[in-house]
């Protein structure tokens, strides 16, 4: 896994937990599903939970996550 591969993971995260979640909820759905990867995954691994927010922010400039105007920064929300 990437930081480019990122942005997919955290839109089926929130998929999954019905279309939306807090950041910690998207987190440890990541883990559970997805920790093997991440532990293979090199500096990823340590910088991962930071750079889901990176993916989150990818994700609402291509019109993908709703606007953090729209939904709390603490909750992201597929649009």
């Amino acid at each position: 896994m990437t930081k480019s591969d990122l942005p997919d993971v955290v839109l089926e995260a929130l998929t999954q937990l019905g279309g939306a979640g807090k950041v910690a909820e998207v987190a440890k759905w990541i883990w559970v599903n997805h920790e093997v990867e991440l532990r293979a995954s090199g500096d990823l691994f340590y910088t991962w939970q930071y750079d889901i927010r990176w993916a989150a922010d990818q994700l609402r400039k291509r019109g993908l996550l709703k606007s953090t105007t729209v939904t709390s920064a603490r909750r992201w929300e597929v649009a």
